[in-house]
């Protein structure tokens, strides 16, 4: 039967989920809800979606929708996450999850208070080449992990009412950009003992580079940097003690790869998919739903939960409050 998606916020990445789906045999976009009608109207018609809703509330009380797909800025994911689930919706929400561990805590607790599938929207776990790295890592193919490496970097118009520039949106690199290499490093590694922080403050405010020091009592480090500021390379490097496993650019996107072992030589792993990538976890979600599970067991909300807990620090110790955790 055919999965029926609704989803809460027409932007970028609600446009590129709807338009991957459709490389999905079993998935629909059935509703896109805007608190804007006419948004809600113009982004549903201009991809053939049957139902526009001018609210949040409407879009989540159709009874046709089997999963809500939470696509606003950061700090709109707490009130429309919970609004879906007290509507008796499974929500698959995007990164990342919520603007601190606080509100995190409260959509977990919430989520399975009512014994209803909630997942981040990472969609980089749920790649085939992901898939394949932690199989290779499982069955210790590179030996004890020494480092791992990561940056995601992108150049934007510094416009002080571009989100990404904007406190009041949760701007800046860290949550934006910088989620992708911090929750590769945990899924390699796992939850940091200890972490080292710097930043720079765009003009607003608002982070424009972060860089990060993960150590772990097996003494491996994570180094991972993100920026508004420049194009970095956006690849990632395991290393461990019988090899390493590079990953091109983008390294959180569809991408090719390549195995180095210490006495066999390189083993290349070509880019060979079609599409975005979305809608992986989209199909995660839906079995996880049909399967009557609660999570995902690729990204567990317990994990969710520590890297933003790993986000928190970070923002704590680079003295990035944003206003919403003011009030």
């Amino acid at each position: 039967m055919t999965f029926h998606w609704g989803l809460i916020g027409t932007g970028g990445i609600s446009s590129a989920f709807a338009k991957d789906l459709e490389l999905a045999t079993d998935h629909k976009v059935l509703a896109a809800g805007s608190r804007d009608l006419s948004k809600a109207k113009k982004f549903a018609g201009d991809r053939s979606i049957e139902r526009a809703y001018g609210s949040y509330e409407e879009l989540v009380r159709d009874p046709d929708v089997d999963a809500v797909y939470v696509a606003t800025p950061h700090p709109g994911h707490l009130v429309a996450t919970l609004m879906a689930l007290e509507a008796g919706k499974p929500v698959l929400c995007e990164k990342p999850f919520a603007i601190n561990a606080q509100e995190t805590k409260t959509m977990i607790d919430f989520a399975q208070s009512k014994k209803l599938m909630l997942m981040e929207a990472m969609w980089s776990r749920f790649l085939p080449h992901m898939h394949q790295i932690r199989s290779l890592l499982a069955a210790g193919a590179i030996g004890e992990i020494i480092s791992v490496q990561a940056d995601h970097g992108q150049w934007f118009t510094q416009d002080p009412k571009f989100r990404l520039f904007d406190p009041e949106l949760g701007g800046g690199a860290l949550l934006d950009l910088g989620i992708y290499p911090i929750s590769f490093a945990h899924m390699v590694l796992g939850k940091p003992d200890r972490i080292t922080a710097k930043s720079a403050k765009a003009f607003t405010g608002v982070d424009a580079q972060t860089s990060a020091i993960f150590e772990y009592n097996s003494g491996a480090h994570a180094v991972l940097t993100t920026t508004l500021l420049a194009a970095s390379p956006c690849t990632a490097v395991i290393t461990g003690t019988e090899g390493r496993i590079e990953i091109d650019r983008t390294f959180y996107a569809p991408t090719s790869y390549r195995v180095t072992l210490r006495g066999a030589g390189v083993v290349e792993h070509a880019k060979d998919y079609e599409g975005h990538g979305l809608r992986e976890e989209a199909i995660e979600f839906a079995r996880c739903v049909r399967a009557g599970l609660t999570e995902s067991p690729i990204l567990p909300l317990s994990e969710t939960l520590i890297i933003m807990e790993s986000l928190d620090e970070i923002r704590r110790q680079i003295g990035l409050v944003y206003p919403s955790e003011r009030n």
